[in-house]
């Protein structure tokens, strides 16, 4: 059982979380299931916010974009970093106010432009086409679009090649040798107003220091851009702090991240004598500890391996496939029994590398009982598919003792709502 994680603890030989059963939850709504810990999100939240006072912290929608959960951060006064129409949909509808929403995206269509321009949020522009467009489409609505630019800082952090969004070959953001002629032509073009410089370096990043060096290339632009004649009035450096999926992990805290970028940040500002306002992306840290999966054991069979196989899989929580990312796993009813065998954990899906977990030693496992996989409540339910023909599964969250439906969970019908059979195919 973990230790590191005050809100995940045993009772009852059960394994809990906010101080509810799992095993109560997996027989009342079913496995698969999604949870979520509000206590844990807000506490999150507010370490965060904490670490960065005089910041704006703009949660990353990409992580986690359930309504309820965006609704609880807005509360806490979170803006949101989005990447798509949907995205912006969704934060508008919990609450986030359009002057705290960051639209990013390297390919947005003329249709996302246009709804970013008419709700009046910031757009990170992530080319000169993009930007041309901007225009474009502001002034054909007599409106006038404030904008960021998304550097591309050539930083290289220690991480999954697949979440590494800085590199020089990234498709992320425009060349840092080139921004300085973008932010040129940006401030020649109607209906555009350049306010911002916006980067990200990257995702699940457990040593801080490369965000250390990002910060110091973008306040180097922000010095050549300030010469040009305009003024920044926000430095969005992103997110991507990491977070202990296993035991032995060493992740670095807020503190840790303010006490290398926040000199960097307040020194070049007064340096250059301006005052820009600093904003930050997190997702993960915030929302990944604060939810679990729990997904119910199908059957066990013993072969090469033994597998262990269970009701969700890689249509639900993508991650172990996708980046052979590690997740915790806890025989939820046998939460504090010790380890006896090692066990593959295998989803449903028709794929070999529908795995959730490898080589793990855990408790006896038989059919019916409850595992949970810790630390989903980022990247999960938010990556997740109908692959298969599965119908997605429910979310709830926990609070004090209550317990919340946030998404229900699908059936048969929402599998073919959208599908159209021609009339010639009924006959």
């Amino acid at each position: 059982m973990p230790s590191t994680r005050s809100h995940i603890n045993v009772q009852d030989h059960n394994l809990t979380i906010g101080g509810i059963d799992t095993v109560s939850l997996a027989q009342e709504y079913g496995t698969p299931l999604y949870v979520t810990d509000e206590e844990r999100l807000r506490e999150n939240f507010r370490r965060f916010a904490s670490a960065f006072s005089d910041a704006d912290i703009y949660f990353a929608a990409k992580a986690n974009w359930n309504l309820a959960i965006l609704r609880i951060l807005a509360s806490e006064g979170a803006g949101a970093d989005v990447f798509s129409d949907g995205e912006l949909y969704v934060a508008l509808l919990a609450g986030i106010s359009p002057d705290k929403i960051l639209f990013n995206g390297n390919s947005k269509t003329a249709h996302e432009l246009q709804m970013a321009i008419d709700a009046g949020v910031r757009v990170s522009a992530d080319s000169l086409h993009e930007l041309r467009t901007l225009s474009r489409l502001a002034t054909e609505s007599d409106r006038t679009v404030d904008i960021a630019f998304r550097v591309n800082p050539d930083v290289s952090p220690d991480t999954h090649p697949k979440i590494a969004t800085g590199l020089a070959a990234s498709k992320f953001g425009i060349g840092y040798r080139d921004v300085l002629a973008a932010y040129s032509e940006a401030a020649k073009l109607p209906g555009i107003n350049p306010v911002g410089i916006h980067c990200h370096i990257g995702s699940q990043i457990l040593d801080v220091s490369p965000f250390g060096e990002a910060a110091e290339r973008m306040m180097d632009l922000v010095e050549q851009i300030t010469r040009l004649g305009i003024d920044l009035t926000f430095v969005d450096l992103g997110g991507g702090l990491g977070i202990p999926y296993a035991a032995e992990m060493t992740a670095p805290t807020p503190n840790d991240l303010t006490d290398m970028i926040l000199p960097i940040f307040e020194e070049r500002s007064r340096a250059i004598g301006i005052s820009p306002r600093l904003i930050l992306e997190p997702g993960r840290y915030i929302a990944g500890d604060a939810g679990i999966l729990l997904t119910g054991v199908n059957t066990v069979k013993r072969a090469a391996k033994n597998f262990v196989g269970v009701d969700a899989g890689l249509n639900l929580l993508i991650r172990p496939a996708m980046y052979d990312a590690y997740h915790e796993v806890v025989v939820a009813n046998k939460a504090d029994q010790d380890p006896e065998e090692t066990y593959e954990i295998v989803g449903p899906i028709c794929e070999s590398g529908d795995i959730i977990a490898r080589d793990r030693r855990l408790p006896p496992i038989e059919p019916g009982d409850v595992v949970a996989v810790l630390d989903t409540g980022a990247y999960g339910f938010s990556m997740s598919s109908r692959y298969n023909g599965r119908v997605r599964c429910a979310e709830v969250l926990v609070n004090r003792g209550g317990v919340d439906v946030i998404r229900r969970r699908e059936d048969y019908g929402d599998l073919i709502a959208k599908d159209v059979v021609p009339a010639r195919l009924l006959r």
